[in-house]
């Protein structure tokens, strides 16, 4: 969950990058490069994870680890030793990816894949081998390449080309029972699970749940949760380090503004359903909550971070380094209360809404309200 909403929050930057022209931000981390723009061709050897948010990229570069990538038109031109995470309006994987790929776009076409993997979009195209599972949900799903593991698909039509082979179960969800017709040799009768549309439950059916994935899925969270806060920190230090005071100064407030700002986005959204025309509108309003809501928390887990340094004395952060340390602090304290029961979630939930309101506060009230945030 936290990396899906991580590639949501990289088209939040993608669409401020886009709004520069031309210009291109990059930083690096050790090995590690974050870049946004507009138009963004990452090329070169070295590189371990990539960050990129824009409205083309092209990925040229081998990559040692994993790509997190976001924008309108997204293709990945050279091989990736870890996973791949993006989104966007085209996505294409020309190049093999040799652990798990996660993909949302409206048209997918993806190559070799060493891992699992999990896509959803209006027309899905496996056109290379996948070594593990696979979870697609789309509009049109055309598979010509062999899938190793299980086969859990939803999806309107569903074309199986003549390379298409499934070594472990299909699992089919049907608006329609039997709606979908099996080729002869694809998989045995007694591997294929036809079941409602209503009952798929997503990516989640595919992996079984143990300590060590659970442990792994919270140490990754914290990790991605740091990185986007050292790459806003990067990109925009001194927004943030305004809105980062303005949460700790007035973190009632900026909660008490991050709840009105969501409540906007989701009342206007109810009213504009309203006008049956402005039904085709809800998608829009929902990744926008769903922007909001990340990017808040972002935020409100970094000024968390620096809230606790602060509390032990240390001054404000001043380099990159201290303040993606101040980031990982703070991710990996939140992470730790979100685990209680309840009140995690409140807190959570809090932490969100006050680092939204801090951002709504930088963005709206000087304009009418005459104060600098």
């Amino acid at each position: 969950m936290i990396r899906a909403l991580t590639v949501l929050l990289a088209v939040a930057l993608a669409g401020a990058a886009g709004a520069q022209g031309e210009d291109i931000s990059e930083t690096r981390i050790g090995a590690d490069r974050y870049i946004a723009g507009q138009t963004l061709r990452p090329a070169g050897e070295g590189t371990d994870d990539l960050f990129a948010a824009g409205e083309r990229i092209e990925s040229g570069a081998a990559l040692g680890g994993d790509a997190v990538l976001a924008g309108r038109w997204v293709t990945v031109a050279a091989p990736v030793a870890g996973d791949v995470y993006a989104a966007g309006y085209e996505i294409a994987l020309e190049a093999p990816v040799s652990g798990d790929a996660t993909l949302f776009a409206y048209r997918i076409e993806t190559g070799e894949i060493g891992g699992d993997l999990r896509a959803s979009g209006s027309e899905v195209e496996i056109g290379g081998p996948v070594a593990g599972h696979a979870a697609v949900a789309a509009e049109h799903v055309r598979i010509d390449a062999p899938i190793e593991g299980e086969l859990h698909l939803a999806a309107r039509s569903v074309d199986f080309g003549a390379a298409a082979a499934i070594g472990g179960r299909l699992v089919l969800y049907e608006a329609e029972a039997g709606a979908t017709e099996i080729p002869e040799g694809l998989v045995p009768e007694e591997r294929i699970t036809r079941r409602e549309m209503e009952e798929w439950k997503g990516f989640e059916e595919l992996q079984p749940v143990d300590a060590g994935r659970v442990l792994a899925g919270f140490i990754g969270g914290v990790l991605v949760l740091t990185a986007l806060a050292t790459l806003v920190a990067a990109l925009i230090p001194e927004a943030l380090a305004a809105m980062r005071r303005r949460l700790l100064d007035a973190p009632f407030g900026t909660l008490w503004v991050g709840f009105l700002t969501q409540s906007v986005i989701v009342g206007a959204m109810v009213v504009v359903a309203l006008t049956l025309i402005g039904i085709v509108a809800i998608p829009a309003f929902v990744l926008l909550a769903m922007i909001a809501a990340v990017s808040g928390y972002v935020v409100g887990v970094y000024a968390f971070g620096v809230g606790l340094f602060s509390a032990a004395g240390r001054s404000e952060p001043a380099t990159i380094g201290e303040k993606a340390l101040r980031a990982g602090v703070g991710a990996l304290v939140a992470g730790a209360i979100a685990a209680i029961p309840f009140l995690g979630w409140l807190f959570v939930l809090a932490l969100s809404l006050a680092g939204l309101g801090a951002i709504a506060e930088r963005l709206v009230r000087p304009r009418f309200l005459g104060r600098a945030g």
